[in-house]
């Protein structure tokens, strides 16, 4: 049974002294999401592809809170390569992350494969992530959280882990769904494997309901005129739809094992869903879990293990 928690984006307490990672801040939730936790005092790396784009969001924070810890970094989650230079750099730098939201995606996108054989929005929106969450696990502070965005069209994902390229079937949308299918199923099997380990770091995953930010890429499965009709009566402002990310980014009280999203339209606040359909499918995510790792030369699951930092030639 769905519960809720009252609380909104008024009620963030103070963030002075912790580290936020937040992937794709340039634009839109992550950039609404970084806007937030700097105002609160936290100091934000702004994980992005476009660093040019990332200092304009940056300048324009700055104007409106002069006191913002902004960092630019590059990131890209298509290319494998620039994760492991962004995540040697915060180690060289010391850098200790509080936060890790995995908020950064590609949506809807025509067919392209990544360097790894991988269709792109799978590539980028999963193991990306997957990959860079792998490489900061052992940079996270203790009660650190790996917060994962994705949403509710995981119900309709597909995911064919004998076709990673999508070169059976493509389009756009269902794409899109299988990506986001995939987030909730790694943020699940990365919550199993830290509680099984006795891990203090905490893995969630959170979705913004359909937000004004991205309801193209929410409804990519509909049919316009549903689109048009569900973004008029259901579309959230983004203050709503960034709450249930941040709330799973900043409050331990937030629960695992479930998807933390907006709840209802007409009051929107951080409502704990339970997962259906192929989220609760425990071998699907450990396959998946298998093959991202022989995919990216990356296992989270590595410092659990030994307590040793994970290698640069993994």
């Amino acid at each position: 049974m769905d519960s809720a928690v009252d609380w909104s984006v008024a009620d963030l307490g103070d963030q002075t002294g912790r580290t936020f990672v937040v992937t794709g801040s340039s634009s839109g939730l992550g950039a609404e999401i970084t806007r937030h936790l700097a105002a609160r005092g936290g100091r934000v790396i702004m994980a992005v592809r476009d660093t040019a784009k990332g200092e304009r969001v940056r300048d324009r924070l700055r104007a409106a809170d002069p006191g913002a810890d902004l960092d630019v970094r590059h990131l890209d989650l298509l290319d494998l390569r620039t994760v492991r230079r962004f995540a040697d750099d915060l180690r060289a730098d010391g850098v200790v992350v509080d936060s890790l939201v995995n908020n950064g995606g590609i949506g809807t996108v025509p067919h392209r494969l990544s360097p790894e054989g991988v269709e792109s929005q799978l590539a980028t929106n999963h193991l990306g992530h997957y990959a860079l969450t792998g490489l900061l696990l052992d940079r996270m502070a203790e009660g650190g959280a790996v917060v994962t965005v994705a949403s509710g069209l995981y119900r309709m994902g597909r995911l064919d882990l004998d076709d990673l390229a999508a070169e059976r079937r493509y389009s756009p949308g269902g794409a899109y769904a299988a990506s986001k299918l995939a987030n909730v199923l790694f943020g699940l099997e990365l919550d199993r494997r830290l509680r099984a380990a006795g891990s203090p770091v905490r893995s969630l995953v959170a979705h913004p309901g359909m937000a004004r930010t991205g309801l193209s890429r929410e409804a990519a499965l509909l049919p316009r005129a549903v689109q048009s009709a569900l973004g008029f009566f259901f579309r959230l402002p983004i203050g709503a739809a960034v709450a249930p990310i941040l709330y799973a980014a900043t409050e331990p009280a937030a629960l695992t094992g479930r998807h933390i999203g907006p709840g209802r339209p007409r009051r929107p606040r951080p409502t704990f869903e339970t997962f259906t359909g192929a989220a609760a499918d425990t071998a699907l995510a450990a396959r998946l879990w298998d093959r991202s790792r022989l995919l990216t030369g990356v296992d989270p699951a590595q410092p659990l293990e030994t307590g040793e930092p994970l290698p640069d030639d993994a």
